[in-house]
């Protein structure tokens, strides 16, 4: 990676990475942003499919800029509530869940290549998207009560697992097998 080369400081290595992460967020996140199920609060997200991506191969940084990333698509679209409070937290921490269970956690090198690292990755997947639901629908609900919570979860949820499962993770596998990104690279700089 041209980063990695570079004779520039660490710190200003990991804030160009996370501007570039923010970026393909923003260009991925934008156009989906018309496809809306409750206008300023949720749409359909196939971003969500660099979830388990920004995670897994950007650590902390990618954490940061999913999060930043959907505060910017927020204030960008016209969503900005307070509620997006514990959106940005909630976009913070799905893909720390990744970060943390592949590198703290899993007993084995990041790598899906067999059955059982698939089966944990999907347990991730599921634990993440709920996690997003339980702190962003009761977020809302507490300052919008006119706002469906059914639809609200169920939108959140559908969309923290469907689209990682289903994109994230063939990513993941161009990813690391074709492309031949390191499992947390940022570490490397």
């Amino acid at each position: 990676m041209i980063l990695k080369d570079s004779k520039l400081p660490k710190p200003v290595k990991l804030c160009i990475l996370t501007a570039v992460l923010v970026l393909t967020y923003l260009i991925i996140a934008i156009p989906f942003k018309v496809m809306s199920v409750i206008p300023g609060f949720t749409d359909i997200r196939p971003v969500m499919l660099l979830k388990p991506v920004f995670g897994i191969f950007f650590g902390i940084p990618g954490c940061f800029a999913f999060a930043i990333g959907n505060l910017i698509g927020d204030i960008l679209s016209d969503s900005l509530r307070w509620s997006s409070i514990a959106g940005f937290a909630a976009n913070f921490l799905g893909p720390f869940l990744f970060y943390w269970f592949w590198k703290r956690i899993a007993k084995e090198p990041f790598a899906l290549r067999t059955g059982k690292s698939l089966l944990k990755q999907l347990t991730v997947i599921l634990a993440s998207g709920l996690m997003e639901a339980i702190i962003i629908t009761p977020a809302v609900k507490l300052i919008y009560t006119d706002v469906d919570v059914i639809v609200l979860a169920s939108t959140i949820l559908i969309n923290g697992t469907v689209f990682p499962l289903f994109l994230g993770i063939p990513l993941i596998i161009l990813m690391q097998e074709e492309l031949h990104f390191e499992p947390f690279m940022t570490e490397q700089y």
